[in-house]
């Protein structure tokens, strides 16, 4: 068996970064920004008003100071006159400022009769302009790599950036195989299960920014097995789940093989989650997850998302570990690096005490796996554990 570092990184080789594509800006949100998009405008590409006020020479303000109101600037329609000594614009925010005024006296502080108006607050010093190019300028970059999060969006939009280059979704291929295997909604036989994984790591993955193409369930025979490899053509990553192990009814390790499947690696030292398999199937990774619904739902979060972040293009770096204390004592680890699941509430990491590697509602319990190291020892409550945020 390998470590969980080595089997990472035998992942890592299996796989390439995906080539780039130009989507529109509407679409580029949760993608992966592979070219650096450059601003085509300043920001604001004008001095604007940042209130609503009356637009004066900054000389000339002071308490009980009178002006005469020249004319208007709003939002889209600028004054195209000019405010000279004595004067001032009306100005609503975002306006631009009319020349010759860089002041603006916030109408609370102004009293307004007629044409004219006299300052009756104490204007302070603050101009209330924003100027050009305040929040960014011409040529400058929203660099890459980078998810697009909802704000980046607002940003390339702001830049007058229409279109953008950013990293193919990985295609990948689920497979759930298995005899006892039915989906959600069907009535399930007396020896039955309903499958479950594909969906959790469909949606583990697709949140990650792969394209998850759910394929339909392989029983346990090898003509389904290659019926399954073969709908999985074209993808750049295949899983499997389930059949990865040393049965008599593991039969994806040989039909794989079978179909040129070099393998790189076979059982992990962790927990859960030891028969994992990995190799390179013509073009595609290939990786076969443990049957057991949370074994597989951990290994995504441990193998398969690192590979989806490196074929985007987001390096390799796994998230740095956090620490807490516990919240009662826990026993000391065995031999093999453990994913425990674990609640964290109220600084306080709770270690749930069955770790039966088929509860899903333990998994969906959880908010962090705590991270043992192989023959770590016992710690008592209030002592820090390490662990990764789920």
């Amino acid at each position: 068996m390998i470590t969980v570092t080595e089997a990472r990184n035998h992942l890592f080789s299996l796989i390439s970064p995906q080539p780039q594509e130009e989507v529109p800006l509407i679409h580029a949100a949760g993608r992966v920004l592979a070219q650096d998009a450059v601003a085509r405008r300043d920001q604001p590409p004008f001095a604007a008003s940042a209130m609503d006020g009356y637009a004066v020479k900054s000389a000339e303000v002071e308490r009980h100071a009178m002006f005469k109101v020249i004319g208007e600037s709003a939002a889209g329609h600028r004054f195209e006159g000019q405010v000279g000594a004595g004067q001032a614009a009306r100005i609503f925010t975002g306006a631009p400022m009319p020349e010759g005024a860089d002041f603006v006296v916030i109408q609370e502080d102004v009293d307004r009769k007629g044409d004219l108006i006299s300052i009756t607050g104490s204007p302070g010093n603050k101009g209330n302009v924003r100027p050009v190019g305040g929040d960014f300028r011409s040529g400058s970059r929203l660099s890459a790599p980078r998810l697009l999060r909802p704000e980046d969006v607002a940003l390339l939009a702001s830049m007058n950036v229409p279109r953008v280059q950013v990293a193919r979704r990985p295609v990948v291929a689920l497979i759930s195989t298995g005899d006892e295997l039915v989906m959600p909604g069907e009535d399930p036989g007396p020896d039955q299960i309903i499958a479950s994984n594909t969906f959790g790591l469909k949606a583990l993955l697709e949140g990650a920014g792969a394209d998850v193409q759910m394929l339909p369930i392989a029983r346990d025979t090898v003509s389904s097995l290659e019926t399954a490899f073969g709908l999985a053509e074209g993808a750049d990553l295949i899983i499997t789940i389930g059949g990865a192990s040393v049965g008599d009814h593991d039969l994806v390790g040989p039909v794989a093989e079978s179909l040129g499947m070099q393998r790189a690696f076979y059982k992990v030292l962790m927990r859960p989650g030891k028969p994992l398999m990995a190799g390179k199937m013509g073009d595609a990774a290939m990786v076969g997850l443990p049957g057991n619904p949370v074994s597989a739902m951990i290994c995504g979060v441990i193998f398969i998302l690192p590979m989806i972040r490196a074929m985007l293009g987001l390096g390799t770096d796994m998230p740095p570990l956090l620490s807490a204390p516990l919240a009662a004592d826990l026993a000391a680890n065995g031999g093999r690096e453990h994913y425990m699941r674990a609640s964290l509430e109220g600084g306080e990491m709770t270690v749930f005490t069955n770790q039966d590697s088929s509860l899903l509602s333990v998994l969906s319990g959880a908010n962090a796996l705590v991270v043992r190291a192989p023959d770590d020892p016992a710690h008592k409550a209030g002592e820090q554990v390490v662990f990764l945020p789920l």
